[in-house]
């Protein structure tokens, strides 16, 4: 079959990628028509067209059509010559250079986890079960959710196992029935996780980084991006391990070989960019001030970010929006408080309620991306959501942000060079038909993958470009990352203070009201609860003079107007005579004090009652 763009063949990965999140559009087209084709023929649909309908009404093709795409084939100690080489030269040299300090690892494209787990192995037969216990990590992602469910189980057949050296299958391995599983005390130190190499963030600071026979299915453009990722994962001097059927001829400014028969590679070094040092210096900073400096320098860096932001409560209501988001969604101070379906932002530019949902329900951040949003007739806008649920010290639900993050330039910078690249690949498609057909085998496909990289060098000088580019937005996310830590802090900061604040209103034995310029209530303590019979959720938001309480309200607007024009005067005293919750006459002192902080006027009052008699 010609290679030759066919629409509904594209129009099929498309689906692909905006129902099931799998963006194919970077494999090589050659192996895809085929493995479709596959599937196809079984079902005996004759088009894509007729395919793509077929998915629409039966959902569970999806998982058939993956397996067949991605394959999933594995082994324990696959390659046993590049095994041994990393048994008796990679790791020695890993463990000298990295004494006594964690080190990470990840397995990439680790299909149903064997490759993760002979990782493991090796480490612990080198380092000792316990040292590897308290310092090893190793991150094992794939792209087939289905693949690393089966990984998790840690649990193989026998046929599985067979690769398995026998002493270390009896140390490694506990049987149970007729299924090996892998030593639980062990399994703790393999995390596994989904990760699209192709659009996901890589695992960061790693030691030593195996992606074997999973680079062979990308087209060369798409392969140049992975590498850049993979790079940028690596710790300095970290070691990149490659399956049988990869090379890299034309990386050497990011890759140089440490054994090429056994596909051993180490990261070339780059400038360093002084990360860090902007994070170091905020926190500083925030260290000359007191905590009062500190909760308002950290309020003004979060309203001032340029990346639109919003807070919710646990009810979901509004609780913050900075300048950005106030800007984009039309929010402002007089929209803290309301529920969030009241507000647009709740279903412009998207539906967020039910990520904010899915981020509670599954205690992690939720990623929606590839927005859309005609803002205004004009201007469209590509942004990328993410929902992050806010926890305290002790794992209590405090509330979500939703960041907004604006990749309209990104998304248009990547359209161009997507148009470029198909112009490119049109002028190349006999060839890499003809390459395509030696895929079959290993050998095979090392050959077509050594040819396409000599014939691709000429496109390196347009790649370069995106790589320079890919690489700035890594350091950009590094450098979020590092800011949203400490605006999670100074957050934890003011959430402590108003506990505090809470415990103080609620120990005092006099009942204690605060109301704001217009005397709305904005505190009421448990004693005043008690008094009047009136719950704090009751009284909060209403205004004084509109409570039906024993309390004769309108004779203290007065001493209240005085205190709000005069903050310095001395605190207004009554004797009042009032009914409280129990229909008793009660007397009572109350006195009216300014609520203001030195220097400036009077933002409210605080209303202390106290009883005389009882």
């Amino acid at each position: 079959m010609a290679t030759t763009s066919n629409p509904q063949f594209e129009a099929l990965l498309t689906h692909l990628k905006e129902q099931r999140g799998f963006d194919f559009t970077g494999y090589k087209r050659a192996s895809l028509l085929r493995r479709v084709q596959r599937r196809m023929t079984t079902l005996q649909v004759e088009s894509y067209e007729d395919y793509l309908d077929y998915l629409q009404l039966h959902p569970e093709e999806f998982t058939s059509l993956f397996n067949t795409i991605l394959i999933n084939v594995t082994d324990f100690f696959r390659d046993p010559e590049a095994w041994d080489y990393f048994r008796t030269e990679i790791v020695p040299e890993l463990l000298r250079s990295r004494a006594d300090q964690d080190i990470r690892v990840w397995s990439a494209g680790c299909a149903a986890g064997q490759e993760a787990f002979s990782l493991a192995m090796v480490l612990a037969e080198a380092m000792g079960v316990r040292a590897f216990r308290e310092r090893v990590k190793i991150y094992a992602t794939d792209v087939d959710e289905e693949a690393l469910a089966v990984a998790r189980q840690a649990a193989f057949t026998e046929r599985d196992v067979q690769a398995v050296p026998e002493e270390l299958r009896g140390k490694y391995f506990e049987l149970d029935g007729k299924r090996y599983t892998f030593r639980p005390e062990l399994r703790r130190s393999v995390i596994f996780g989904r990760n699209d190499l192709v659009q996901d963030a890589p695992i960061s600071h790693v030691d030593v980084l195996a992606c074997r026979n999973t680079l062979m299915y990308f087209n060369g453009e798409t392969q140049a991006q992975i590498l850049q990722r993979l790079h940028f994962a690596l710790r300095r001097e970290g070691v990149l391990f490659l399956g049988k059927a990869e090379m890299l001829l034309s990386h050497a400014n990011m890759f140089r070989p440490i054994e090429v028969k056994r596909r051993f590679f180490r990261k070339v070094a780059t400038a360093p960019r002084e990360r860090r040092a902007v994070a170091e210096t905020m926190v500083s900073a925030y260290s000359r001030n007191d905590a009062h400096d500190q909760s308002r320098l950290r309020q003004e860096a979060l309203l001032s970010s340029g990346q639109a932001q919003i807070v919710l409560d646990m009810n979901g209501c509004l609780e913050l929006s900075n300048h950005r988001a106030g800007q984009l969604f039309g929010l402002g101070n007089h929209d803290v408080g309301r529920p969030i379906q009241d507000l647009e932002v709740s279903y412009r530019p998207l539906e967020l309620r039910t990520p904010i949902d899915q981020a509670t329900r599954d205690r992690r951040p939720v990623w929606i991306r590839g927005i859309s949003w005609m803002r205004r007739p004009g201007q469209n806008l590509s942004m990328d959501v993410q929902v992050v649920p806010l926890y305290d010290d002790t794992g209590g639900l405090l509330g979500t942000t939703v960041l907004f993050n604006d990749v309209t330039h990104y998304r248009q910078l990547q359209s161009e060079l997507e148009y470029a690249n198909r112009q490119l690949e049109t002028a190349y498609e006999e060839l890499q038909f003809t390459n395509e057909e030696l895929d079959t085998t290993n050998e095979e496909l090392q050959s077509t993958v050594e040819e396409l990289e000599t014939t691709n060098e000429e496109l390196q000088s347009t790649n370069e470009e995106l790589e320079t580019m890919n690489e700035e937005l890594q350091s950009m996310n590094d450098e979020l990352h590092a800011s949203n830590e400490v605006l999670r802090e100074g957050q934890e900061e003011v959430d402590r203070l108003n506990r505090f604040m809470s415990a103080v209103l609620g120990s005092m034995s006099a009942g204690v009201v605060v109301v704001d310029k217009d005397m709305r209530i904005t505190a009421w303590n448990s004693k005043a609860a008690d008094m009047w019979g009136v719950r704090s959720d009751e009284a909060v938001g209403q205004h004084l003079l509109n409570l039906d309480i024993g309390l004769p309200v309108q004779e203290l607007r007065p001493m209240i107007k005085r205190q709000l024009l005069d903050p310095q005067r001395e605190p207004d005293v009554v004797t009042m005579q009032a009914v409280n919750r129990r229909g008793r006459g009660v007397e009572l002192q109350v006195t009216v004090s300014p609520l203001s902080e030195e220097g400036h006027e009077a933002s409210g009052a605080i209303l202390v009652t106290d009883m005389l008699t009882r």
